[in-house]
């Protein structure tokens, strides 16, 4: 069964916030960059990516399922749970094969130009610092070549 997709909405966060609100889930990777705005997200989106303690019912929600959450740094918006960007940019480095690497470079230009350009305060992991280095200057230039 699938959930309300994006098309539903007038934004990713009212979607976010329909959808899993008040779940026992934090939204993860591309999810919780959209709901943090640092990546606009797609037309038609219908995916969400969350971590789960448990497998839920909706076959467009990728539940990646863990014992508990502690571990994950997360915040909390009204009834929303979100992985911080730092969460959200190192599990999409951990995965970096599978990630989807427009809305992480996107996500890390934005930072970038929102921090003065810098990426101070920015925490990667040292196991991902080679796929960082590997994007880096993309992401620095994204803007300037849109």
């Amino acid at each position: 069964m699938l959930s309300k997709t994006r098309s539903d909405y007038i934004s990713n966060r009212a979607w976010f916030t329909d959808v899993v609100g008040g779940e026992d889930v934090i939204l993860r990777c591309v999810s919780a960059l959209e709901y943090l705005q640092m990546f606009v997200g797609y037309m038609r989106e219908k995916e969400i990516d969350v971590y789960a303690k448990a497998k839920g019912i909706y076959d467009n929600i990728h539940y990646h399922v863990v014992d508990t959450f502690d571990g994950i740094d997360y915040i909390r918006h009204g009834n929303i749970l979100c992985s911080s960007f730092n969460q959200a940019v190192n599990d999409m480095f951990d995965d970096f094969d599978n990630a989807d690497r427009q809305a992480l470079v996107e996500a890390l230009s934005r930072y970038y130009h929102k921090n003065n350009e810098s990426f101070e305060g920015l925490y990667i992991k040292p196991e991902n610092v080679e796929h960082f280095e590997s994007v880096k200057d993309w992401a620095v230039e994204y803007y300037d070549e849109s």
